[in-house]
């Protein structure tokens, strides 16, 4: 069911971005949005993870300097039947974790120096379990498309809002010119919003199935549990300097004292709600 709600969703970021590329130029307005999202969608494809790599600091570790952690890895592929993902280090105190790269056998797991101070091995596999579901279930892959789909409705946003202020750009079915000056206007003010709560709704059913894949990856869900629990709780106390375009990937939303996020435009839905899930499922051995 989660599947098919983010498949609904990303079919609609389409849309809506092909819907205003032809609101604003007709079949010209519809060619651009779909160059537009192919290049986008490239440029995320190949290069995303190395931007939110860098973006937050991540550094490579070792065997030597990290055996729990490439211990844990190692056991949760071979059960998964997935390729090693190269480990990275963010020197942060904050808890967090995540997985990027466009697929398994590009993938990259970071996670803070936090992380591995504060999780005892239960709480530190079922973190490990839920990137690696995001690695297997291709939810990298989806975000970034989510993501660039966004990010182009918002600039063919506003880009039709300078074309209005230099000469009236749309009018791409004939309207007449106050009605379609109306519309035009509706459309750049609610077709960003929309399509920003159409990537934070992707980004959401993401979360809740890497909990369960996670889950039963392990075999049982108390560590996630717990260290989802351990996570909120430090993270609503230790800032974070992990950019917001990162952030979204992370396991928990990390806390920035710049950045106030409300329930609606929040990537994660609430922890309670996903532990609460965690509690209902039944795992069979």
């Amino acid at each position: 069911m989660k599947t098919l709600k983010t498949t609904l969703l990303l079919t609609a970021l389409t849309l809506l971005l092909l819907f205003l590329g032809e609101s604003f130029g007709g079949q010209r307005g519809l060619t651009i949005a779909l160059v537009v999202a192919v290049l986008m969608n490239g440029t995320a494809y190949f290069f995303s993870d190395k931007i939110a790599l860098a973006s937050s600091g991540a550094q490579p570790i070792s065997r030597e300097e990290a055996p729990r952690l490439y211990a844990v890895m190692e056991r949760l592929c071979a059960k998964a039947n997935l390729p090693m993902p190269k480990l990275y280090l963010i020197a942060q105190p904050a808890p967090n974790a995540f997985a990027t790269g466009r697929n398994p056998s590009h993938a990259s797991v970071a996670v803070t120096q936090g992380l591995l101070e504060l999780m005892n091995d239960d709480e530190l596999e079922g973190v490990i379990a839920h990137e690696l579901s995001h690695v297997r279930n291709y939810d990298i892959l989806t975000s970034s498309i989510a993501a660039t789909l966004a990010g182009a409705i918002m600039w063919i946003g506003r880009m039709g809002q300078w074309g209005m202020m230099l000469g009236g750009w749309g009018g791409g079915r004939g309207r007449d010119r106050e009605g379609g000056g109306i519309a035009a206007l509706l459309m750049l003010i609610l077709a960003p919003l929309a399509a920003i709560l159409l990537q934070l709704g992707i980004s959401r059913q993401r979360e809740y199935q890497a909990d369960a894949s996670g889950a039963r990856m392990v075999g049982q869900q108390y560590g996630l549990i717990s260290a989802l629990e351990k996570l909120g709780a430090y993270n609503q106390k230790i800032p974070s300097n992990i950019p917001p375009s990162t952030a979204a990937l992370c396991i928990v939303a990390p806390f920035s004292p710049r950045q106030i996020l409300t329930g609606l435009f929040s990537t994660h839905p609430p922890l309670s709600d996903r532990i609460a899930e965690l509690r209902n499922m039944t795992i069979t051995r």
